[in-house]
């Protein structure tokens, strides 16, 4: 199943040729992540004060394939590849209409207070 989360390019996202700074992408994905697990009805930050489970990227594998421009509607697509015991691995794409500009695999690992890898609670990962 795949979340769509839409984006549009202001001009704080570009450089002076009015084309989407390269690391804004990883700004966008990461909207596209968190949108994501929120409909999914976890509430992050209720898992991290509750429980003490906190989720971060460990790995993105990046791809820029072609630019996006000043006030261009996108959308960000994020799914599930792989889930663990302690990790999982979304692939995340940028695309306008039907043209692919970005692609990336992002691996998120849980972890506690003390910053170490823990099991994704059984909830979490059903």
């Amino acid at each position: 199943m795949t979340h769509h989360f839409p984006v549009r390019v202001f001009y704080e996202d570009t450089d002076l040729g009015g084309i989407v700074y390269y690391a804004n992408y990883l700004k966008f994905i990461e909207r596209g992540r968190s949108d994501w697990v929120r409909e999914l009805g976890i509430d992050q930050r209720a898992l991290f004060e509750d429980e003490g489970i906190g989720f971060v990227v460990r790995k993105v594998e990046a791809d820029y394939l072609a630019p996006a421009h000043l006030e261009d509607r996108l959308d960000v697509q994020t799914e599930l590849t792989h889930a663990g015991n302690s990790k999982f691995v979304v692939r995340q794409r940028v695309v306008r209409g039907d043209t692919l500009l970005f692609e990336a695999l992002v691996t998120i690992v849980a972890i506690n207070r003390a910053g170490r890898p823990v099991r994704i609670p059984a909830v979490l990962r059903r």
